[in-house]
């Protein structure tokens, strides 16, 4: 009897963990049943058919279960989680933005196969539409929204919903790798300027300035009181040499106040017009100022000699 191997090298043991088949694609909303299945819309996750967790099962893969989704006719590629395995035979249910990013309709063929995806650290997003800045709290929602993703791959445009409607974001880039798993990690998350968005130009005023002489002409109604401004009247009863209204100001005639130069900001001044006295009136008042004792005596007997 003759022995002989027919494979002249041994079969790698990566090759015999591998999962590689072909799938039928169809929209989630093509799945069959009673139950709304709207939430694998809203995640980056796909629906299996039970025999491939059958053939997953005796496979010695590495859990998370990841996988790389081709479209050989287009040449594009995506990555992805499983959420069940529910389908039917040769059939796989991805959410519509995939399909979008393959290029696939609805039947179309596309190459699954199991991956092993290093942790992100970093990922960065650009929001399709300006419509992306009303949100508040950004990075709140995308991370809320990243918790149905399993995995983030460069060039891919991913869809979340957020108050009933859905934002559509570019996966501008990702490390440690152009495919990261993003289950369980810490990742800074950073945003680019949004599809289309236009910064508000900024109008700056020039003041021009201008040699035209101020109008003086409402100076006169905050004059205020002035005096003899009334009219007269004489004894006679003539209106000869009265003049009924003072005469009009002119703009020169008015006096403006001078500002203080040498004002220091947080100090107030004081300005008082009054007028030192004159000297004679402290002359006065040293003449007239009270000293006790200061009067003369007098008395009733006169002076002489004694005889």
């Amino acid at each position: 009897m003759f022995a002989f191997n027919m494979f002249d090298h041994p079969i790698p043991r990566g090759f015999q963990n591998r999962f590689s088949t072909q799938y039928c694609c169809y929209s989630v909303s093509m799945l069959a049943g009673p139950n709304d299945r709207s939430d694998v819309e809203k995640g980056g996750k796909i629906i299996m058919p039970p025999s491939a967790l059958d053939q997953l099962s005796r496979l010695n893969i590495t859990y998370p279960m990841l996988f790389k989704l081709t479209n050989k006719n287009s040449d594009r590629m995506t990555h992805c989680g499983v959420l069940e395995f529910v389908a039917d035979e040769g059939i796989c249910y991805l959410p519509h933005w995939m399909m979008q990013n393959l290029l696939l309709e609805e039947g179309g063929l596309v190459q699954v196969e199991s991956v092993n995806l290093q942790v992100a650290t970093y990922s960065k997003f650009q929001p399709q539409s300006p419509d992306f800045l009303d949100i508040t709290n950004p990075k709140a929602v995308l991370e809320n929204a990243l918790r149905n993703f399993a995995c983030l791959t460069t060039g891919d445009v991913i869809a979340i919903n957020y108050n009933e409607k859905i934002y559509e974001l570019r996966v501008m880039e990702t490390k440690p790798d152009k495919a990261v798993s993003i289950i369980e990690c810490d990742m800074n998350v950073d945003f680019d300027a949004p599809l289309g968005y236009k910064e508000p130009e900024r109008h700056t005023q020039h003041e021009e300035p201008t040699d035209v002489e101020p109008d003086h002409s409402e100076y006169v109604a905050d004059i205020g009181f002035r005096a003899f401004s009334g009219s007269g009247n004489r004894l006679d009863g003539k209106k000869k040499g009265i003049d009924p209204s003072p005469t009009p100001l002119k703009p020169g005639d008015i006096p403006r106040g001078i500002p203080n130069y040498d004002f220091k900001f947080g100090t107030i001044t004081f300005i008082r017009n009054s007028r030192p006295l004159a000297k004679k009136v402290e002359e006065d008042d040293s003449i007239n100022r009270f000293i006790a004792f200061s009067g003369e005596g007098q008395s009733l007997r006169k002076k002489g000699r004694k005889p």
